[in-house]
């Protein structure tokens, strides 16, 4: 009832003094008119009522698909379990648990979301980078109503790297470059670093052998002629 009680509260624009997220009502990390959509909706109000972080689980886990709003500007259900997500403001240890649990990929997506919306730049770039090596497959609604595949390293890239995800806004991060030069970052290792030294090394061992193969025909050449000039002085 506590939650319900602070959900509605929440909500409300008038005199917020609960937790707030980036010095905000965390609610608010969603446009209003996005919020409006969402609390509208038949979702929201059948699925999304007086639920917890452990029976949010269980709804996050029957999606099908990610996305922003579609169609008449129709909410998704990812889009209202994010708002749920924040007013429940899970503790971070929750958090991080949906994140890696590898059973239920858009419960995954759903935190990365949350954490992309929630967490300070450098813990983003911490938590997210790791699912950079994720290449599972997650369909996307588009704002036609249809789907679109990706994957979850090409959405958690986007999260990254731009500034809307999913019909919504997000905080512009620093560039990563910047936060290593402050030293708050370590230089980040791409797992395909050694594939690439790999593919490197033999694009340069290919250009060296056609470099002695093309010397090579240079120099019978130049012993053909050699011969030949040799016969016509015999003759």
């Amino acid at each position: 009832m506590a939650h319900h009680v602070d959900a509605k509260r929440m909500l409300d624009e008038r005199g917020y003094e609960g937790h707030t997220i980036h010095n905000q009502n965390p609610a608010h990390l969603l446009e209003k008119a996005v919020r409006d959509r969402i609390t509208e909706s038949y979702y929201w109000k059948e699925q999304c009522f007086a639920i917890n972080e452990a029976t949010l689980c269980d709804r996050a886990v029957e999606m099908t698909h990610l996305g922003g709003t579609y169609g008449q500007q129709k909410p998704t259900a990812f889009l209202c379990l994010t708002l749920k997500l924040l007013q429940l403001l899970p503790d971070r240890d929750v958090v991080l648990e949906y994140l890696h649990q590898e059973d239920f990929k858009y419960l995954s997506a759903l935190a990365a979301f949350y954490v992309r919306l929630t967490f300070d730049a450098v813990d983003v770039y911490r938590t997210l980078e790791p699912l950079l090596g994720d290449y599972r497959k997650i369909r996307r609604r588009t704002r036609e109503g249809g789907y679109s595949l990706t994957y979850m390293d090409q959405f958690v890239d986007d999260l990254l790297t731009k500034d809307r995800v999913c019909g919504t806004s997000l905080r512009k991060l620093p560039q990563r470059t910047l936060l290593e030069d402050l030293g708050q970052l370590d230089e980040r290792v791409s797992p395909l670093g050694e594939e690439i030294e790999e593919i490197d090394a033999e694009s340069d061992g290919g250009r060296g052998s056609a470099t002695r193969s093309s010397s090579e025909v240079e120099e019978v050449d130049a012993g053909t002629n050699g011969n030949a000039v040799d016969h016509m002085d015999s003759d």
